[in-house]
């Protein structure tokens, strides 16, 4: 369908974007490193865009925005975030639920911790919240070879194949398989420093502590995360106070089982205007979360 599509001036550069319009809450949807906006378009195809202002971005070096002038200061978790925000200031958009996958999982986290009024929710796919240090970061994350990529500037074609199908599985179409090799390469390294920080309140910190509701959604599947790891997360707010997963899907159920997916946000959503973090729907749960299969 021709859904509105734009381009928005930040602070960093121009970046693409498409939006659904509508006056339902919105939902800003956050790619994975290397990927675009075109990795939600089964989200756009469903009913979802009838209910809720859905709005997708290429993140600054990905998709059909502009590579960054200023790298260092762009790419990092920080700088994707207030590109982001400024997205939302030039949409109008005063608060929205959302949706991180991957990267965009890891800068909806900086925007709960630095920009929480502009969040109604938060839903994470493929992004556990990482403590600081290596360890950490081997906790959160499967050891797979092509995770090496992550930090790579440049890739090979090989490579490229082999990070679509970590990615997507069976289901990396070519134009998804086009975003991996139009990323600017520069983008992966500073995003990997940024993600291991070690200054400031970790992510799992953030999300540990967060007023806000948070839904986790991943596949059975997940070659990246460790689904373990975030079942051992003591989060306030969790959503049914389960970690969803939903079977035969991988790092990307959005588009691996869109239908499934779709339904679990539509509840997310509805939960959300319904309730809110202030209701005791949202309770502090004091144990570790457990993990609900879908």
């Amino acid at each position: 369908m021709g859904w509105a599509k734009s381009t928005i001036s930040t602070r960093y550069g121009k970046v693409a974007v498409i939006d659904s319009g509508g006056s339902g809450l919105p939902v800003v949807m956050l790619h994975g490193a290397s990927a675009s906006k075109d990795a939600f378009e089964r989200q756009f195809e469903a009913g979802l865009a009838t209910t809720h202002r859905l709005v997708a971005l290429d993140f600054i070096g990905h998709g059909e925005s502009e590579d960054a002038a200023d790298p260092g200061a762009a790419y990092t978790l920080d700088g994707l975030a207030a590109s982001v925000q400024d997205v939302l200031a030039a949409l109008a958009i005063e608060r929205a639920v959302i949706l991180g996958w991957s990267l965009g999982g890891h800068v909806a986290i900086e925007m709960m911790d630095t920009m929480p009024h502009l969040l109604a929710g938060v839903v994470l796919t493929g992004a556990p919240p990482v403590g600081h240090g290596p360890l950490a970061l081997l906790r959160a994350f499967q050891p797979r070879p092509e995770m090496l990529f992550s930090s790579k500037v440049d890739f090979t074609r090989h490579q490229s194949e082999l990070f679509a199908r970590l990615c997507y599985g069976e289901l990396a179409s070519p134009t998804l398989f086009q975003a991996i090799a139009r990323c600017d390469g520069r983008s992966r390294p500073i995003i990997f420093r940024s993600l291991t920080k070690k200054t400031g309140r970790s992510q799992k910190a953030i999300v540990e502590q967060t007023d806000l509701p948070v839904a986790i959604i991943n596949g059975t599947a997940e070659p990246v995360t460790r689904l373990s790891y975030l079942d051992s997360l003591r989060l306030p707010n969790l959503w049914s106070g389960a970690c969803h997963v939903i079977e035969g899907a991988g790092h990307s159920p959005f588009l691996q089982r869109p239908q499934r997916y779709n339904d679990l946000l539509k509840r997310f959503l509805v939960a959300v205007e319904g309730a809110g973090a202030a209701d005791s729907t949202w309770a502090a749960r004091p144990n570790s979360p457990v993990r609900a299969s879908a």
